[in-house]
């Protein structure tokens, strides 16, 4: 593709406002301007959509799997990219794949397939997540138990040095058996910390987000709830203006009242955004995997161990806005954002992701008046037709 064209023919949403009749210039992998398509002169190369609309490019930190890959399976810049690959088709240009759970080898074999990976700019990688090991046993989840272990002194060196070749290192722990001096360690060197997997209190979790934890992982699940005289990690959450929240918006995870008494409830400038902690089948018609060693069912848009626990997702982007849209009732716009700008601002990428403003990576989406993704682009270079 020439390193100047103008996509045309669609409404633009910026992030912020629309634009009808309009533009989108892409120059050298950025957006340049986006202007009035009258305005557009003779020799630039235009790219025709019959329709639909032009979005920022969605972002996902919170992506176990895709393409029949699982990173815990044989973390390598292959599965990396065979990872992304398998979410542009649902709108998402970049990612954060996801390890759960495991051994310090495998955990530091998913740290170098990622500094692999940033070296090479594989298409859609924008970092690592590591959920865990520094959990807690009793909220668990489908974290293998065998596997949680408390944060010593080499493990915290070794995120402190991850951080150091890895565009955005997130680490999910439990406040309550990661101390504040650690997490403020592990902030002050930029790794980006989020409470999870946590029976913590409301104050142990606060007191987390005093020593730098900016965001919490998918609210709700396995996490303390919200009672009227121990409001636990979920009321932190919603009270806290400081701590961003993943939702899993499958509507099997969390229940619409609960998402929307969520949304309303909380206290901002942080905010609420979409995750899909998709797992291997995104992309793929494969009904079973296994997980540290365990058979994971995929049947009736759920992902469950043997005995129900829900195991990841079976959810991607585009499904997760038409979601918190279709069945809340947000607007559009706020839909949009909580795939794009919000989970930018969670890892502090949202001076170059989130936006379709001049300066910002031309990752874009084109979705059809159903809200189908139809086209994707990442740095300017299409990705995705379908």
């Amino acid at each position: 593709m020439s390193t100047v064209y103008a996509i045309t023919g669609a409404v633009i949403f910026d992030g912020e406002n629309w634009h009808e009749n309009a533009a989108l210039v892409v120059e050298h992998g950025t957006v340049k301007s986006i202007e009035a398509t009258s305005a557009l002169t003779a020799d630039i190369r235009r790219v025709e959509m019959n329709g639909g609309k032009l979005v920022p490019g969605f972002i996902d930190v919170q992506v176990n799997g895709g393409g029949g890959v699982l990173l815990n399976d044989g973390p390598s810049i292959d599965a990396i990219r065979t990872i992304c690959d398998a979410h542009f088709a649902f709108g998402t240009t970049a990612l954060l794949p996801t390890l759960i759970t495991d051994t310090p080898e495998t955990t530091a074999a998913a740290i170098a397939a990622s500094k692999a990976a940033a070296q090479e700019k594989v298409a859609g990688f924008i970092g690592l997540h590591l959920e865990g090991p520094h959990l807690s046993v009793s909220h668990k989840g489908t974290h293998d138990p065998k596997l949680i272990r408390p944060m010593d002194d080499a493990d915290l060196i070794a995120i402190i040095e991850a951080v150091q070749e890895i565009p955005v290192l997130l680490t999910t722990v439990a406040p309550e058996t990661v101390s504040p001096e650690k997490i403020k360690a592990m902030v002050d060197a930029g790794v980006i910390v989020s409470l999870g997997h946590s029976g913590a209190s409301y104050e142990t979790a606060l007191a987390a987000q005093a020593a730098g934890a900016s965001m919490v992982t998918h609210l709700f699940n396995a996490m303390s709830q919200l009672g009227h005289r121990s409001p636990g990690v979920v009321g932190a959450t919603l009270q806290s203006g400081e701590l961003s929240a993943g939702l899993i918006a499958d509507g099997f995870h969390v229940d619409k009242a609960s998402m929307s008494i969520a949304l309303r409830a909380k206290q901002g400038p942080a905010k609420i955004f979409l995750v899909t902690d998709a797992m291997s089948t995104i992309g793929t018609d494969i009904t079973s995997f296994t997980l540290n060693g365990r058979t994971i069912t995929r049947a009736g848009g759920r992902l469950t161990l043997e005995d129900g626990t829900l195991a990841g997702a079976d959810l991607d982007m585009i499904s997760a806005v038409r979601f918190v849209h279709q069945q809340l009732g947000l607007t559009l716009d706020e839909s949009l954002r909580m795939a794009s700008l919000y989970p930018a601002q969670s890892i502090r990428i949202d001076h170059t992701h989130g936006r379709l403003l001049p300066g910002y990576e031309a990752n874009i989406v084109h979705l059809t008046e159903n809200l189908d993704v139809d086209h994707v682009w990442i740095g300017g270079d299409l990705h995705y037709a379908r």
